[in-house]
């Protein structure tokens, strides 16, 4: 057996390994979007303001962006089961301590090993999943894998809001202890250990990606408070990530045994997957972060009400993946997959910015189910693409690098998606009170208005315009979503359709 073939246990089903790493995949996943809703319940109890308890999110994607980049060194360093084991186990104890947590310092803290340790859980998964299954296997094994790395986002907030509405917001953290034993204990039973090839740690690469990928995620998620380019701390972030990221690329395409391999970067396939997920992430993210403050502030649903509208997105993902899967067993062209993918997403986007402020539930849960189904038959191929040219040597460190660029799409699609809504409300709401004046409708001269006592009716007319403002703003940002989706149908001409290889045999020990 050569030293990059699998060793795989005799009693070790692939169905099974994939099962268990779904698993901590899913924990992690889940964990990006859970807390989201239970910050106002955390703010009084940690005793935070309103501008920092918003670092209990920040800390745990920015060490998250940090140690992703670690995670092909260390597997091959540690052993990729070793590294899964004590990853589920940190991830599981951190998670405890944030439950515990009594002040936003220690909040902060463990949130950040949290999210360190829980970075490698889903690359890892991935790389399992691809090593486990056969060639002519990996369309329907990824699909089983990709449900929870795709619907987790989707349950985070509609888990939270539950268990913060039934419970407490710490249920939020403690609810991960149970899953936490049962994936350690059950990869400890059934994982295999691959033997990779050793390699040394490119110290100058990792400054690098994690200084540019930190100050991009601080630059990310302290815009929204700052006002973007307005703030010299925001512009300073940028201009670090900037140069930080451009000096990394040149450093991974130059020196041999950079930390994230040369032969990654210059695959055509594995490259234009990565500009593919990206934007994955982007339209996933934005839209689970929009809608629920949509239908509750301009609906009036309630929280838990809000999270039940949006599982119809993920049942139409998790039902597109299943036959995307399928569909690849059967020899499907993948490309054609995708195009059907990007296509529906955008035509679901595009009904959405068809809402109205009078509609019932019917028109989110159709579009969610076909954004869903569009974004699942997106998801399985793309991965199939992807890293159907690669060695298996470069599997784990091409899974990370999409784990950390689909999150790095993902908070660039909520900062974009968040700064446009506020810049289209704005405009909206001039151009709708430009047309109320006293020389258009008489009665809205201020001076006749206060003579007549009509103080409330000025405040429930200023009302009105704020939320048809806002409406018109989540139709821009709907709308410009769907072009942005469908625009990037040119690109899948870049992809190769992978072709078929010899059945690959796995010994066991």
């Amino acid at each position: 057996m050569s030293s990059a073939a699998p060793s795989v246990r005799a009693d070790a089903s692939p169905l099974v390994v994939t099962l268990v790493v779904m698993l901590g995949s899913f924990m992690t996943v889940l964990d990006s979007t859970i807390a989201n809703v239970a910050l106002p319940h955390m703010q009084p109890s940690l005793n935070a303001a309103a501008d920092s308890i918003t670092w209990v999110l920040t800390s745990y994607i920015v060490a998250t962006a940090i140690a992703t980049p670690l995670t092909g060194w260390l597997a091959a360093r540690l052993g990729r089961r070793t590294l899964f084991l004590w990853s589920v186990a940190a991830f599981t104890a951190a998670s405890v301590l944030c439950g515990i947590a009594g002040s936003l310092e220690e909040m902060v803290v463990y949130r950040m090993v949290q999210g360190a340790a829980g970075a490698f859980l889903a690359p890892l998964g991935q790389a399992y999943v691809l090593d486990v299954w056969p060639q002519e296997k990996h369309g329907p094994a990824m699909a089983w894998w990709g449900v929870g790395i795709m619907v987790g986002p989707i349950l985070g907030p509609v888990v939270g809001g539950w268990l913060t509405d039934s419970f407490d917001w710490r249920w939020v953290f403690l609810i991960n202890l149970p899953f936490g034993v049962i994936c350690f204990t059950w990869a400890a039973a059934v994982l295999p250990e691959p033997k990779l090839p050793q390699r040394r740690f490119d110290m100058t690469g990792f400054a690098l990606l994690a200084l540019g990928m930190a100050a991009l995620q601080l630059g990310l998620d302290r815009g929204q408070h700052l006002d973007w380019l307005e703030s010299w701390e925001v512009r300073a972030e940028f201009g670090v990530a900037v140069a930080a990221l451009w000096a990394f690329g040149v450093h991974a395409l130059s020196r041999p045994g950079a930390i994230v391999d040369r032969a990654l970067l210059t695959d055509r396939n594995a490259i234009t997957g990565m500009l593919f997920i990206t934007l994955v992430g982007f339209l996933l993210v934005a839209t689970t972060a929009l809608l629920p403050t949509m239908v509750q502030t301009l609906y009036g649903y309630p929280v838990v009400a809000a999270g039940e509208l949006m599982m119809p997105r993920g049942i139409g993902m998790m039902l597109a993946m299943m036959s995307a899967g399928q569909m690849l067993g059967r020899g499907i062209d993948p490309r054609r997959m995708l195009a059907t993918g990007f296509a529906t997403t955008g035509a679901a986007l595009w009904g959405m910015s068809g809402f109205s402020p009078d509609q019932g539930a019917w028109p989110f849960i159709i579009t969610g189910f076909f954004q869903g189904a569009g974004l699942g038959l997106i998801f399985v191929p793309l991965n199939t693409v992807a890293f159907a040219s690669l060695p298996m040597a470069l599997r784990t460190d091409a899974s990370a690098i999409y784990m950390l660029l689909r999150n790095i799409g993902g908070s660039i699609g909520i900062s974009v998606a968040v700064a446009m809504l506020e810049r289209q409300t704005q405009i909206s709401h001039a151009d709708l009170g430009s047309g109320i004046t006293p020389f258009s409708q008489p009665w809205a001269d201020p001076a006749t208005l206060a003579a007549a006592g009509a103080g409330a009716v000025v405040a429930l007319l200023d009302g009105a315009v704020n939320k048809q403002a806002l409406m018109i703003a989540y139709i821009d940002v709907f709308r410009a979503m769907a072009i942005m989706a469908v625009s990037v149908l040119p690109l899948l001409l870049l992809l190769k359709r992978p072709a078929p290889r010899a059945p690959q045999v796995h010994l066991a020990d």
